[in-house]
């Protein structure tokens, strides 16, 4: 429980629907559903099986389904941490019909030693190790509690996990030593029996031979040039004339490849002093850049030569390219830009236009990095310091394919980078991410529900459960049912889209559900992935939902999850702006308005042509407010920010979870005042007062605001004196909740210190609603700011959508 601040105590945190439903007042539920009625608690769901759905009650024909605006869609964490969740030491049983695992759903005949499938109605026979199954002597799969269970598939340890660190040497002195301690400090935090390796680049790429400890030696790249797969091995495993090895060979203990290989990749306990004393030694490019001239940066072949050795060493088995940049690529394979200063980084606006010419040769030439990543389960971790872009834009695709962590900061000595890195190697407690690799994901639906695609750091298997189980429209990596993760940890979310079609009768040949069955739907979802451990490990999450008639309304509507809802948009709204080349920032907000105005038309309760009488049920009550921070956010609006700096944003939104997801979309404002205990308060600028501490939790940064009181008493030292006590902890309650959301997330968030009135300030009021501006009438009204900005209010906006939503 929450007490009073000058106790020093840390507030409690909030969720974003307890606050989002004080800020929609313009817009109140409608009497008939708000009296008696409360909401479902879809986090609860959440919590037992790490699956939210955006609709809860389907209708039961496609046309119906349309008119339901918000896609129907499943947010799923494969891997989330759920502490009531058995595991077993055996295989599961499948269907031999579809695949599906053997679930609490499935009809069970104990006389007969069969079971029915509830995905396909396929009778399969129990294997002879279940052949003691009765009412009273269940497996745990049969439990009805037993929704999720994971299983611990009895196959050999997996090898130990492999570092390749790909390191940019075109850097300052600072830089190039923060990043030096850094990797040093990593060495200490790797199992000792994981195999590393070293490349660094800049005008040329050299790969660091650790199996020789006679003298540094290394084999270099010419950096302007591009090399294909097979020059990369000719050239690393051929020219001592030995032939090249096996992908995939390992020695008999599994610590480290063997043959040529183990030259490039060795256990960290055989090489780490020498790797140390080579890190130690590293030093600028010793090819210094011309005046008015950028460094000569090949990232993309230095990334090129980490993923083809990568293959030719430990193909198949868990391996991480870990890239440290810090600035453009500017020769060979992926330059994004030229090498005269006087050339700018291409823009929003230039790609735009067109104007931007080494974009598409690059982004082609990074997506064959990423098939060739995928297709050996590797992935490529992205750690971008710069001030300057690094063409992050371009070579995300390598990212996102493989699961690959991305952490963008200002430089290698900032706690952003320094913290998040460090992470990376944590494998106990709460901060562990539990990095889990070799993965894929599979989904299983009934019959009358068509998969149309996935969004989140995966790439599509060519594999379907069922004849007719794809939709005819993708969305995101669609046509298959089955992805691969070729890294994921216990937060990776996976955005699953549906598409609900006409259920049939039977009379077209098909079988039908039986009788008890006619009115569910299921959908399993099955992960299997190594853990950190080396265990492999298959988890199978079986969730049902029901039909409803497509006229029944308010039984729809009675299973929305607005939450959900809005997570699932902005992923496919991100996704349309990704991949649609006409799908621009003005588009983007049609889009979404329109989508919304068809929402409310559909749910409100209204008399035509009458805005004051329109009314949101209260399970759409937050929506439309979510849907306006949407539309201003930093994944829509792309004006003051780099095309990296967007591919970043949108990059962690697709792997984020429903409360992550919105976080992004709608910051959440706690206040600290000397009235009471923290408390959550209005998105809004009239939140601002003189005597208040605001912070701020935009996900990608942690905003500490203090107002103007606060602040000049700060500076005159009140807090050191003994009878202001209660103000020194005033100060410090808000940094201890700072850091406490720091410590729990990755990427770790930049944390801004500001005042009221102070450069900084900018930070929170770009994400406040802009109820007070330049030139409101509210601008007079109490001691809060004003923003300048043209942008509508809340209020505005929702004056002007209740009158598109009931017009004839």
């Amino acid at each position: 429980m929450a007490r009073m601040v000058t106790s020093a105590t840390r507030p409690h945190q909030f969720s974003s629907k307890a606050a989002g439903e004080s800020l929609l007042d313009s817009c109140p539920p409608s009497a008939e559903h708000s009296a008696g009625m409360q909401t479902p608690d879809w986090g609860a769901l959440e919590a037992v099986d790490g699956v939210r759905l955006s609709w809860n009650v389907w209708p039961n024909s496609r046309m119906e389904a349309q008119k339901c605006v918000v896609p129907f869609g499943a947010l799923v964490t494969p891997r989330k941490v759920l502490p009531e969740m058995p595991v077993v030491p055996y295989d599961p049983v499948r269907c031999k019909g579809c695949a599906a695992c053997l679930n609490p759903y499935a009809r069970v005949d104990f006389n007969a030693k069969l079971w029915i499938c509830p995905f396909c109605y396929t009778r399969n026979h129990f294997p002879q190790h279940y052949a003691s199954i009765s009412e009273t002597n269940l497996p745990a799969e049969l439990f009805p509690t037993y929704t999720t269970i994971e299983y611990q598939l009895q196959r050999p340890a997996a090898s130990p996990p492999a570092y390749m660190f790909v390191v940019d040497v075109c850097l300052i002195e600072e830089e190039l030593g923060a990043l030096k301690q850094s990797l040093t400090q990593a060495l200490s935090l790797l199992p000792e029996n994981a195999s590393v390796g070293l490349i660094t680049y800049g005008t040329h790429v050299h790969v660091h031979e650790l199996g020789f400890d006679e003298c540094p030696k290394s084999y270099v790249f010419r950096g302007s040039k591009e090399f294909t797969s097979q020059q990369i091995q000719d050239q690393l495993f051929r020219s001592t004339g030995g032939a090249r090895p096996r992908p995939g060979q390992q020695q008999t203990n599994g610590a480290a490849v063997t043959g040529h290989q183990s030259k490039f990749l060795v256990p960290l306990a055989d090489c780490e002093f020498q790797l140390t004393s080579v890190l130690e030694e590293l030093s600028r490019d010793s090819f210094s850049a011309l005046p008015d001239c950028r460094p000569a940066r090949c990232t993309g072949t230095a990334v090129a030569v980490a993923a083809t050795l990568l293959a030719s060493s430990v193909s198949n088995t868990p391996a991480r390219a870990m890239l440290f940049v810090g600035g453009p690529a500017t020769d060979g394979g992926g330059q994004v830009v030229g090498k005269e200063l006087e050339t700018a980084m291409r823009s929003h606006k230039d790609i735009a236009k067109g104007a931007a010419p080494f974009m598409t040769k690059a982004t082609k030439y990074y997506e064959t990095v990423a098939t060739q990543l995928c297709t050996n389960g590797h992935c490529l971790d992205v750690f971008a310091c710069s001030l300057d872009q690094v063409g992050l834009a371009e070579m995300k695709v390598c990212a996102e394919k493989t699961g690959g962590m991305v952490v963008l900061a200002e430089s290698f000595a900032n706690t952003v980078f320094k913290t998040s890195f460090a992470r990376m190697f944590t494998t106990e407690g709460e901060d562990a991410l539990g990095v889990s690799s070799g993965g894929v994901f599979e989904v299983i639906t009934s019959r009358d529900v068509k998969t149309a695609g996935c969004v989140g750091p995966c790439a599509a298997l060519d594999k379907k459960t069922l004849p007719g189980a794809i939709a005819d429209v993708p969305v995101g990596s669609g046509g298959t049912t089955a992805w691969k993760l070729c890294s994921l940890s216990n937060d990776t979310s996976l955005a699953v889209f549906f598409e609900p079609a006409n259920r049939g009768d039977g009379k077209d040949g098909t079988q039908t559900a039986p009788q008890q069955q006619s009115q569910q739907f299921f959908l399993q979802f099955v992960t299997m992935c190594t853990v950190p451990s080396g265990e492999t490990r298959l988890r199978v999450t079986t969730t049902t939902r029901r039909w409803t008639e497509g006229a029944n309304v308010n039984d729809i509507a009675a299973g929305f999850d607005q939450e959900a809802g809005a997570a699932l948009i902005a992923r496919q709204l991100t996704w349309k702006m990704e991949t649609e080349d006409e799908f621009d920032c003005p588009a983007a907000t049609r889009w979404l308005d329109r989508s919304l105005i068809r929402l409310c038309q559909r749910f409100g309760d209204y008399r035509k042509d009458d805005p004051a009488s329109f009314q949101l049920m209260p399970q759409f009550s937050i929506y439309p407010q979510f849907m306006f921070n949407l539309r201003r956010s930093q994944f829509v609006q792309v004006f003051n920010n780099s095309p990296d700096e967007t591919a970043y944003y949108r990059m962690i939104l697709w792997r984020e979870n429903v409360l992550n997801s919105l976080v992004m979309i709608q910051p959440t404002l706690m206040a600290y005042s000397f009235n009471g205990p923290p408390e959550p308060v209005l998105l809004d600028v009239c939140s601002i007062a003189p005597d208040r501490i605001l912070v701020l939790d935009a996900y990608f940064s942690v905003v500490i605001f203090h107002g103007q009181t606060i602040a000049q008493w700060r500076k005159a030292n009140y807090q050191e004196q003994p009878e202001h006590e209660a103000f020194k902890q005033l100060l410090e309650a808000p940094k201890a909740d700072a850091q406490e959301i720091l410590g729990r997330r990755f990427p770790v968030p930049r944390l801004v210190d500001c005042d009221q009135h102070g450069s900084q300030a900018r930070f929170l009021l770009a994400k406040l609603n802009p109820s007070a501006t330049y030139n409101s009438a509210g601008m007079g009204g109490g001691s809060s700011d004003i923003i300048f900005t043209d942008d509508v209010s809340l209020q505005v906006f929702m004056e002007h959508l209740k009158r598109l939503a009931v017009a004839s």
